[in-house]
């Protein structure tokens, strides 16, 4: 079996390795940093819109759309070479967004949104965690009433003012990270509060964040980063920004968490590329630390493990380009490679000593600090996008088949 890449897809790596070589810059770096590992308002923002102008963006749409028809392979190489380089890839629209409404969007909605988000002119913030519901998404509350469907009168009539062709939103959510900045909405909310299966009263839409009655006030992880809580209180949402059919949105957001769990891994391979060399570097009692037997097997036992987490990610696209579905795959590899990360940061710290615990910006901190805030950004990792405790259920119960308990 060839684990390896073609001829046209390495000649493809190589371009992309030595772009990212002369855009990705320390303003750059330091910006994806702050808003975790996705594209910030100003160095993250004009770097998409450069690989926008390529078609690197979203490589594999249609070029109607403004991708440029590639495999999937192709755009998770893209993606891994963005990542390694310290490029921001945590792109909601273009990654996660884009494909879902590519499947279940009407052509309405394709035509005024994948073109501009493949360009990177645009982008979107995640809004489905609510201070109720994180793993257990079918508890959303943000109520969205159709006011197409408003209260009659006693002639028989609709109230002039209820009339419309829009939903009406009211609620809170929480953690909708770029939403201080990015011009949209990817937005879960409550169509039919009546339901009593809870998953099937939800709908997705977009809503564009400048309109009237949004507030959004930031939050600050235990990483740095920075995200919000967004506010709605009477958001008027055209009805045509519907994602699907109404009170399906459970079902569509569920798809955009499986592209949202593929994680490229190069930035954890280029943190462990980093530990090597100063390893071999760094002397202690005169000797490099490289020669230690102990520090030689706790780094090869992370290379097997980062060589894993490749593997997994690859086999992603791999299905992809067959028109397969990786479900339960998606959340293997999810869990997988961020749970190596951290193990990787806390191995990282470990080699290095006390001054591993020193942050970026301390002239005293080896690696630029990278193994304290790795170790810290590792935590939210294996949280977000679905934590490690439901990645496991999702494998055990939609992979191995075993029985739900209770």
């Amino acid at each position: 079996m060839d684990f390896g890449f073609t001829p046209e897809e390495e000649k493809l790596r190589q371009e992309v390795r030595d772009f990212l070589k002369k855009e990705v810059t320390p303003g750059l770096i330091a910006e994806v940093a702050e808003y975790s590992g996705g594209a910030g308002p100003i160095f993250g923002r004009r770097l998409i819109q450069k690989l926008g102008a390529r078609g690197w963006l979203c490589p594999t749409w249609p070029k109607e759309y403004g991708g440029i028809n590639s495999s999937e392979m192709v755009g998770f190489i893209i993606r891994d070479e963005m990542t390694y380089a310290g490029a921001p890839v945590s792109l909601v629209g273009a990654t996660m967004a884009g494909p879902t409404i590519l499947r279940f969007g009407s052509d309405e909605l394709k035509k005024e949104f994948l073109p501009r988000l493949a360009r990177g002119e645009i982008d979107m913030a995640l809004g489905y965690t609510e201070p109720q519901a994180g793993s257990d998404l079918a508890a959303l509350e943000l109520r969205a009433e159709d006011k197409s469907e408003a209260p009659m009168m006693e002639k028989g009539e609709v109230q002039a003012e209820d009339k419309g062709d829009y939903f009406l939103l009211n609620g809170q959510k929480m953690f909708n990270t770029h939403a201080h900045f990015v011009e949209y909405h990817w937005l879960g909310a409550r169509t039919d509060p009546n339901n009593p299966k809870r998953h099937r009263g939800i709908s997705l839409m977009i809503v564009d964040l400048k309109s009237p009655g949004i507030t959004i006030r930031n939050m600050t992880t235990m990483a740095g980063w920075k995200t919000n809580e967004v506010f709605y209180d009477n958001v008027k949402v055209p009805k045509k920004n519907l994602v699907g059919e109404k009170n399906r949105g459970f079902y569509y957001i569920m798809t955009a968490l499986d592209f949202e769990r593929m994680f490229p891994v190069g930035g954890f391979q280029r943190i462990f590329d980093e530990v090597v060399e100063y390893v071999k570097e760094t002397k202690r009692d005169g000797k490099p630390l490289s020669d230690d037997p102990i520090i030689r097997q706790k780094l090869a036992e992370m290379a097997i493990e980062l060589e894993a987490a490749s593997l997994l990610y690859y086999q992603l696209a791999y299905m992809l380009d067959k028109s397969e579905v990786p479900n339960y795959q998606s959340s293997m590899q999810k869990m997988f490679a961020t749970e190596t990360a951290h193990r990787l940061a806390d191995v990282a710290t470990q080699i290095i000593g006390p001054r591993g615990q020193l942050q970026t910006g301390s002239k005293w901190a080896p690696l630029n600090g990278e193994a304290e805030l790795h170790y810290r950004w590792g935590f939210i990792e294996t949280v977000y996008a679905g934590t490690s405790e439901i990645m496991r259920n999702i494998i055990a119960l939609r992979g191995l088949a075993l029985p739900m308990l209770g």
